[in-house]
């Protein structure tokens, strides 16, 4: 059996077709420790799979999954954190918005011991190019509060551009059904844990191919409820992980 890679690099994707080639390869260029990628799929038919194969059939580090916890992008993190197989996973997108050449520092500030390293917009050095005003509006003001008056540690607590330790998610578990909010909801329950978060500076690219999969009227609900979450008391990583398993029941 191989060796477990350093870095599990997981990307959910929905009907990506052959622009998922592009993402892949500037990720496979850029990353430089031992990783694995888990291009993480609803349905067999999705149309970004038999690209994805291409790509494993040259550079093994690429592997295809079948999300069996239901569709939606949450579900299929979700379902790519459980398969991921190193100690540091990060999330990053299809679209080509998120920088590739920060995954390695991303993982070096998991490895030096903190649970979540943010990719933060909004911090000096960092930019969001293109997309929705609203939505870009909406998000750095509730990053930037939650940085001051909750001191969650990142200015982008919004972002899906993250690396996790794999342990710190896998004890205290995913809620969220829905939405790209994971970012939010791990980051929050960091700071109910009392773990430590780290960010480092990205600048944001807007799409330039297909349609964003975002929808922020249905989402923002879901953000709220992370959003007041993580102003409450300080939770042990035992009690997070009970919530999950009372949700389950």
């Amino acid at each position: 059996m191989s060796l477990a890679p350093q870095i599990s690099v997981v990307i959910p994707v929905y009907n990506e077709g052959e622009a998922i080639v592009r993402c892949l390869d500037r990720i496979l260029r850029e990353v430089m420790m031992p990783a694995e990628i888990l291009v993480v799929h609803d349905m067999p038919e999705d149309t970004t799979v038999p690209y994805a194969l291409e790509v494993q059939a040259r550079d093994p580090r690429v592997r295809p999954v079948l999300n069996a916890y239901g569709r939606g992008p949450a579900n299929a993190i979700r379902f790519g954190i459980d398969a991921a197989r190193a100690k540091v996973v990060v999330v990053t997108m299809a679209d080509g918005c998120d920088d590739p050449q920060q995954i390695d520092d991303l993982v070096r500030l998991v490895e030096r011991g903190v649970a979540v390293a943010a990719a933060s917009r909004y911090m000096p050095g960092g930019a969001q190019v293109g997309g929705p005003l609203l939505k870009g509006l909406l998000s750095s003001l509730a990053g930037r509060s939650l940085r001051v008056f909750a001191r969650i540690g990142t200015r982008d607590a919004t972002n899906s551009f993250k690396a996790y330790s794999t342990e710190f998610v896998r004890q205290v578990g995913i809620e969220s059904r829905a939405g790209f909010e994971i970012g939010i909801e791990l980051t929050a329950k960091a700071r109910r844990a009392r773990q430590p978060v780290a960010e480092i500076p990205t600048i944001w690219l807007d799409r330039q191919q297909g349609v964003s999969n975002f929808k922020l009227a249905k989402w923002i609900p879901k953000y709220l409820r992370w959003y007041f979450f993580a102003y409450g008391r300080p939770l042990t990583l035992s009690a997070l992980a009970a919530r999950v398993s009372t949700e389950k029941d």
